[in-house]
């Protein structure tokens, strides 16, 4: 192990791995309030009261019943009181926030540079796509109330990460702050970085779907996908947003050609939650996207 990593286990007073452990702990969670969010939000219901209740008997969940992964585990999957089943989104949501919480903290530590201020912002922007994309998948719904504190939150994050972190706090920063902009204070280049990656991801989108309409007269793109991306877009800088949006259209692509050769269809207009993608990509962006940028710039 190097030097390095040997500073931050002693800094952390704990061995990598099980604070790597607690914080996947911490991401499941998280990820069961992600649940409820999940759950109530496209029905317009509080995400804070009552307390969590089964969807089919409405019977109070026990503390004991509601711990993470594990209350699902010893259930079998079924109601304690009514035995009915209990939706497989539940522990499939926990384990993902859990597994995406470590993934964020490694490549802090192994990537960024160590722990900084980044690892609090980007779990929230994970925590937000999560909820996006598994809504999107049960409703091809994309609600405001996510998309639109998500634009905020991602303007807030610009001006600030830069005066925690520094310049190398997002993608697109240093080749603004060092390059034209070079004259402007850090905080500005950050904020016109964030509206040239939310042009690349919102506008972008809100362009397509309006050709298309003109062209074909069938909507392709909804304003919620376009919402999202101002989100994603303000965040991550037009660098990582364009790798979103060919992740995006990779997956979804892959996924529609799939879905065709299992109905044995070739419906060309066949409607796909694109949100689920576009959340894919961004996730896989965030963590990974400057290293494939640079890759690929390598090959050239």
């Amino acid at each position: 192990m190097n030097s390095y990593l040997l500073f931050i286990e002693g800094l952390l007073g704990l061995p990598l791995w099980v604070t790597c452990l607690f914080v996947a702990m911490f991401g499941a969670i998280i990820g069961s309030f992600l649940n409820v969010v999940i759950h109530r939000l496209p029905r317009e219901e509080s995400i804070v009261f009552p307390n969590s209740r089964c969807p089919s008997c409405s019977a109070i969940i026990g503390a004991m019943d509601n711990i993470p992964l594990l209350s699902y585990a010893i259930l079998r999957g079924r109601c304690r009181n009514c035995r009915a089943p209990i939706s497989w989104r539940y522990p499939a949501v926990e384990l993902l926030a859990a597994l995406l919480y470590a993934g964020v903290f490694l490549i802090d530590v192994y990537l960024r540079g160590g722990l900084t201020y980044t690892i609090l912002f980007d779990l929230v922007f994970v925590s937000a796509l999560i909820s996006l994309v598994f809504i999107d998948a049960e409703h091809m719904l994309l609600p405001n109330a996510i998309t639109y504190p998500g634009i905020v939150f991602a303007i807030l994050a610009r001006i600030a990460l830069p005066y925690l972190v520094g310049p190398y706090a997002f993608d697109d920063l240093p080749s603004l702050w060092y390059g034209h902009l070079y004259a402007w204070p850090m905080w500005s280049a950050s904020l016109f970085g964030a509206a040239l990656g939310a042009l690349a991801g919102g506008g972008s989108l809100w362009l397509i779907g309006w050709l298309w309409e003109r062209l074909r007269g069938v909507e392709a793109m909804g304003l919620g996908d376009v919402k999202m991306m101002f989100m994603v877009g303000a965040y991550l800088g037009w660098r990582l947003t364009i790798l979103t949006i060919f992740l995006g259209v990779l997956t979804g692509s892959i996924a529609g050609v799939g879905l065709m050769a299992k109905r044995k269809e070739r419906d060309m207009q066949m409607q796909l939650p694109f949100g689920i993608f576009l959340g894919i990509g961004s996730i896989l962006a965030l963590l990974l996207g400057s290293r494939i940028i640079e890759w690929y710039i390598s090959k050239f």
